[in-house]
This record gives structure tokens, sequence and C-alpha cells, in this order.
């Protein structure tokens, strides 16, 4: 097939982030995808914290082309060398259909994320096509109790892949999507056992541009703030059915941003401005933003929504915030 194929619209070359907690099963994945009679070649960047490193052992012997990254978990350390790995396969564009980074399971995404956003040669030659969490359908509950960098690993989720399902029971696997669902309202999540996913579920979803994620947003999601619940971790979603005023809508969100930015581990929105009949996909990561118009839709309605996923959301002043961009 031709190499080029997967890029999108622009040439760029689409990047598929897995992570997840310690044996979820995200190497487990990476080699179910690698071993799969797709007709594709991946770049793969694997990170592993500790200078000795052995994931790379354990990722099947394909012809793909294997980084491996072992001085550092790559959240916090080593996103330069991030760059420079990706940089330097834009050099070689042509050879791959796509990358796959594989992040330790100690990692928080939002680093790797905002690499996407802040390197302009990266960002002009990539595009982050999904970040795809798997967690353990038996320890989920467990670690989202315990451990900072799971919440984060939710949160950060495009497609959950629910993993191990076999040895759960029914009440304790509703258990654990309760709890996943309460901290991200519009990740896809997918029940697996020994992380069989379709492929086409976790390859080219185009879920991080937003061109789809929050058009699919159903009235179950947007309500999904209003249940009680104990994470730190969770969603505010909000919707206004009247035209936006950019300037607003741009002073309130970077305000926000600037002074709570820490705490909003991610922002997305599908935005309708006064006098343009294009949506306007707006996301963040952290205090960093980006966004771009979409295609007229046929069926919109108008509605700008926008949902927040952090910690210490206050819903009244968010929900002041949204409605004070309101177009005169």
């Amino acid at each position: 097939m031709d190499p080029s194929s997967r890029a999108d619209d622009s040439g760029r070359i689409p990047v598929t982030v897995l992570t997840g907690y310690l044996g979820a099963g995200k190497t487990t994945l990476l080699n179910r995808i690698l071993s799969e009679q797709h007709g594709r070649r991946f770049a793969v960047v694997i990170n592993e914290f500790g200078e000795l490193g052995v994931d790379n052992d354990l990722v099947i012997d394909a012809e793909e082309e294997i980084f491996e990254m072992n001085n550092g978990c790559i959240c916090c350390t080593v996103r330069g060398d991030l760059i420079r790995i990706l940089s330097a396969l834009m050099k070689r564009k042509g050879r791959f259909d796509g990358i796959i980074i594989e992040t330790t399971g100690l990692a928080n995404p939002a680093p790797v994320a905002q690499t996407f956003f802040v390197d302009e040669d990266v960002k002009r030659s990539t595009t982050l096509d999904a970040i795809v969490t798997v967690v353990d359908a038996k320890h989920i509950c467990d670690r989202l109790a315990d451990s900072d960098e799971a919440k984060s690993q939710v949160a950060f989720a495009d497609v959950l892949l629910l993993n191990k399902t076999d040895l759960v029971g029914a009440d304790e696997l509703a258990a654990a999507e309760e709890r996943i669902r309460a901290i991200n309202p519009t990740a896809r999540i997918i029940r697996t056992e020994r992380s069989a996913a379709p492929l086409d579920a976790v390859l080219d979803r185009k879920a991080f541009s937003l061109d789809r994620i929050l058009a699919e947003v159903d009235e179950r999601f947007l309500q999904s703030d209003e249940h009680s619940h104990n994470d730190e971790v969770r969603s505010v979603a909000l919707t206004l059915d009247r035209p936006i005023d950019p300037e607003k809508f741009n002073l309130w969100i970077g305000t926000l941003l600037q002074t709570e930015g820490q705490d909003l581990l991610r922002t997305k929105g599908i935005l309708h401005y006064a006098n343009e009949d294009r949506p306007f996909a707006f996301q963040a990561v952290h205090m960093i933003a980006d966004g771009d118009f979409l295609p007229p839709r046929r069926a919109d309605d108008g509605t700008s929504r926008i949902v927040f996923i952090g910690r210490n959301l206050n819903r009244p002043r968010l929900r002041r915030g949204f409605e004070g961009c309101v177009a005169a």
C-alpha cells in the first residue's frame, strides 16, 4: 500500500499513545497491533523507567522500527529525547504509516500530549491521533484509589480498554466501568480479554482532534457530572444553545487555563461562534491550548459543548464563565 495513505489531509503522520498502569496489558496490545495482517508499517517508541530496559525484548520480532528510551520516565525527563526521535523519523517519512508510543506504566500522559502542542516541527509533521489507555478490570478501582498516575491515564484517554474482563464477575466489571466513566465521560470504553481489541478501535480514531469524540457525546455523558462519587479527578460537561463571542471565550478560557491549568488535565470543546457556520474544535492539556475550525455538519444543531476533566472543578463557576461568553 502507499506508505503515505495513513497520513491526514495535511500529510502529517498519525501518532497513537499507549498508556496504562503497570501490568494492565499495554505490551500485549502493542504485540497484537504489530502482528495483525493490516499491511501497515509502524515506528514504535518504547519507554521504560530505569537503567535496564526489558520491554523491548518483550515486543515480538517484527519488522517495525523500534526505538527504546530507558533513561527515565517519558513524562518528565526525556521529552526532549521524544522530540528528537520524532524529528528524526520525519526525515525518513514514507517508510512508515504511523507512530506508536508505549509509555511506562508510571507515566502521566500530559507531557506526552503536550509534545504535540509545543514543538513546532513535531506539530507540523505529526498529529496526535488518540491516547489509548489500558486498564486492568481486576485492580483498576484500587489503583484509582491510591495512584494519581492511574487517574491521569484514565482522564486523558480517548479510548479505554477495560482489559482482563475474564478475571472479574459482572458486578465487579460494572463497578469498574462506572468508576472509569465518572472520571472520563467522553472516552470510548471497550471491554477486552488479553487486550484483544479490533484495530479500528484503537488506530485511525482521529479522537484527539475532537472531530469525532465530542460530536458523538450524548445527553447521558453530558449529565455525567451530576451523580456523586469520591474520585478526586472528575468531569464537568456544559452546553450552550446560543452563539459564542470568540473574543469573550478566548479571554475567559485563557484566564482560566493560566490560573487553574495545573488542575485541568484536559479541556475539550466544540464551539459555535456568532456569524460563523463552521464549528470550532478547542482542546487544552493543562495550560497549553490549541484549536481549529471543522467542516460544517448537516445535522449540527448549533449547540456548543465543553468538557473539563480535572481536579477541584467548581461547576457553578465554570457554568457562569461559559455562559458569560454568549455573543451580544
